[in-house]
C-alpha cells in the first residue's frame, strides 16, 4: 500500500503501531496529500492495490477529501490534507497513549 501512496506523491507517511492498545486496528498509517484532489488520488490508488490483493476496503470521506479513511481490517489508512492532519494530530493522540504506558512500567 505504501508504494501506491508514494506513487501518488503522498507525504509524511507514518505508521502508528496500535497492537495491544485498541481493538480498532493493529496499525494506523497516516499520510498527507497537498489537496483534496490529491488525497482522493492517493486513496483511489491504495484501494485499487488492496482490491488487487484480495482485500475488501471500506472507504469514508472520499467526497470531501479532507480526511479519507480506508479500513483494511487490521490496518486503517488515514489520508489527510495538511490542515486536517494538523487539526486531528493522530500521531500525538496515539503517541501519548504509548508514553503513558511506558511511564507506568
Amino acid at each position: 500500500m505504501r508504494e501506491a501512496a508514494e506513487d501518488k506523491k503522498a507525504e509524511e507517511i507514518a505508521v502508528l503501531d496500535l497492537a495491544g492498545r485498541t481493538i480498532v486496528a493493529d496499525a494506523f498509517v497516516v499520510m498527507t496529500g497537498r489537496s483534496a484532489i490529491q488525497t482522493r488520488s492517493i486513496a483511489d490508488a491504495i484501494v485499487e492495490k488492496a482490491e488487487a490483493a484480495g482485500l475488501r476496503p471500506r472507504l469514508e470521506g472520499h467526497a470531501d477529501g479532507g480526511w479519507i479513511l480506508i479500513d483494511l481490517g487490521a490496518v486503517v489508512v488515514h489520508v489527510f490534507t495538511p490542515d486536517q492532519r494538523q487539526f486531528y494530530n493522530l500521531e500525538r493522540l496515539w503517541g501519548r497513549v504509548a508514553e503513558v504506558r511506558a511511564e507506568a512500567q
